[in-house]
C-alpha cells in the first residue's frame, strides 16, 4: 500500500473539511444561544453596603501594685542586686544589653535587652572577664533568660 499525501489531501477535500468545521461551529453557537437561560432583570435591585468602622485603639489598663502578705521580706541592702530582686536595664544609650547563654564575654549572645525592660534575678553574682554577671528572666516572658553584666542593671521595687 503506497499512499501519497498529495493525492489524499486535495483542495476539494480540504475545502469540504473546512466547510464541515464551520457548520459545526455555527450550530454550536446557535444551540448555546437558544438553550441559555434569560438574563435576570436587575433594574430594581439595590446594593446594600455595610461600612464597618476600623477598630479604635483602647489603652491597656495600668497595673496597680498590690500588697502580698506572704512575700518574703528582703534582707539585702537597698539597691543591692540579689536573687529574687527585680532589675531594670538602664544606661545603654539605646544600644541594648547583650543577654548571654553563660556569664562572660565568650557566652553566646541570645538576645538584646533594651532600656526600661524589667527582669527577675535568678542566679549570681559571678565574676567573669572583669564584670559581675547575673542570670535574669524577663517578668513578662520566662523564655527570655540569660546572663547580663551588672553595669547596666538597676534594682527596682517589685512591679
Amino acid at each position: 500500500m503506497n499512499f501519497e499525501l498529495g493525492r489524499l489531501f486535495t483542495p476539494r477535500v480540504l475545502a469540504g473539511a473546512l466547510g464541515v468545521a464551520m457548520l459545526l461551529l455555527v450550530l454550536t453557537f446557535a444551540w448555546i444561544l437558544w438553550t441559555a437561560p434569560p438574563a435576570p432583570d436587575v433594574s430594581g435591585l439595590l446594593a446594600v453596603v455595610t461600612v464597618i468602622p476600623a477598630p479604635s485603639v483602647t489603652p491597656a489598663p495600668e497595673a496597680t501594685a498590690t500588697f502580698d502578705p506572704y512575700a518574703p521580706t528582703p534582707t539585702v541592702a537597698a539597691g543591692q542586686i540579689s536573687i529574687g530582686t527585680y532589675v531594670q536595664i538602664s544606661g545603654t544609650q539605646g544600644e541594648g544589653l547583650r543577654i548571654r547563654s553563660q556569664p562572660g564575654l565568650k557566652g553566646e549572645q541570645l538576645f538584646l535587652g533594651f532600656d526600661t525592660e524589667v527582669y527577675t534575678v535568678l542566679d549570681g553574682p559571678r565574676e567573669v572577664d572583669g564584670y559581675t554577671w547575673y542570670n535574669l528572666a524577663a517578668i513578662n516572658d520566662q523564655t527570655r533568660t540569660g546572663w547580663a553584666a551588672s553595669n547596666f542593671l538597676t534594682v527596682i521595687p517589685k512591679p
